[in-house]
């Protein structure tokens, strides 16, 4: 795969201490159009708190990010919607009593008059359905009645439907049967398709290894690797995940 020269986001140098306890040091990422990036690490590697400083919800102590070579600041969810930065967390924020078009249009409601623009919001959910090659039976019913799938579907479909450039995936088919799974990485080929940037966090070593196109592992709050996927075994990905030591092979270890 060649990437674009210029990353779709870069985090450079990002340190964070909470207190007296240092969650990650000099820590680096990129992320380039069209690529799928498995970010890996045990609990308490600095993955969740990586992440969390690109979607808002953290803010670095040191360290700066760039959207598409600019400089980006973002210090909430906001102002990383702003630079087009979403995040899918594992517990799907859906409101079951609700149908489709209404979670998608959960908090930026279509009005006119004062009045819910419903037609118009199921217009644009089945044109935001689609683009992902989404069918489903019904827009009316609520999707506490659907599967978990079509939930996670919906949610994709959300997270993209709004100038979405980089898309934050956190465990998306932890809760998921082995049909669901597929059908949610279908969906992210064809987020790839339209040069969408993805991070992908998963415990699962057989899906990243077949699915990502690179590997940034991170271990104790630092940096292991940065490398294509297929440079390593599934038994060597694991090797480092545990040890916090790369393996040498022509990778950027310890970089991004």
């Amino acid at each position: 795969m060649m990437p674009d020269p210029t990353p779709l986001v870069e985090m450079r140098h990002i340190s964070k201490h909470f207190g007296g306890l240092q969650a990650l040091t000099d820590a680096q990422l990129e992320l380039y159009p069209g690529e799928v990036l498995g970010v890996l690490g045990h609990n308490g590697a600095g993955k969740s708190t990586l992440i969390k400083i690109l979607a808002g919800a953290e803010t670095a102590s040191e360290g700066a990010i760039f959207v598409e070579g600019h400089e980006a600041h973002i210090n909430d969810p906001n102002d990383a919607r702003a630079y087009g930065i979403e995040t899918i967390y594992q517990e799907l924020a859906l409101c079951g009593n609700l149908n489709a078009p209404a979670n998608l249009y959960m908090g930026r409601e279509l009005h006119k008059w004062g009045f819910l623009r419903k037609n118009a919001m199921k217009s644009e959910a089945t044109k935001a359905l689609s683009r992902l090659n989404i069918r489903i039976q019904s827009l009316d019913v609520e999707v506490e009645s659907m599967s978990g799938g079509q939930r996670q579907a919906i949610s994709i479909s959300r997270a993209v439907h709004f100038d979405t450039k980089i898309l934050i995936m956190d465990e998306p088919t932890a809760a998921l049967g082995m049909e669901e799974s597929k059908m949610v990485m279908e969906m992210t080929v064809e987020l790839k398709k339209q040069g969408i940037g993805i991070i992908w966090i998963s415990h699962d070593i057989h899906e990243v290894f077949n699915f990502t196109d690179r590997i940034t592992i991170l271990h104790g709050g630092k940096n292991v690797v940065t490398a294509p996927t297929k440079e390593f075994t599934q038994d060597e990905i694991v090797s480092m995940i545990i040890s916090g030591i790369a393996v040498e092979r022509g990778t950027s270890a310890a970089g991004g």
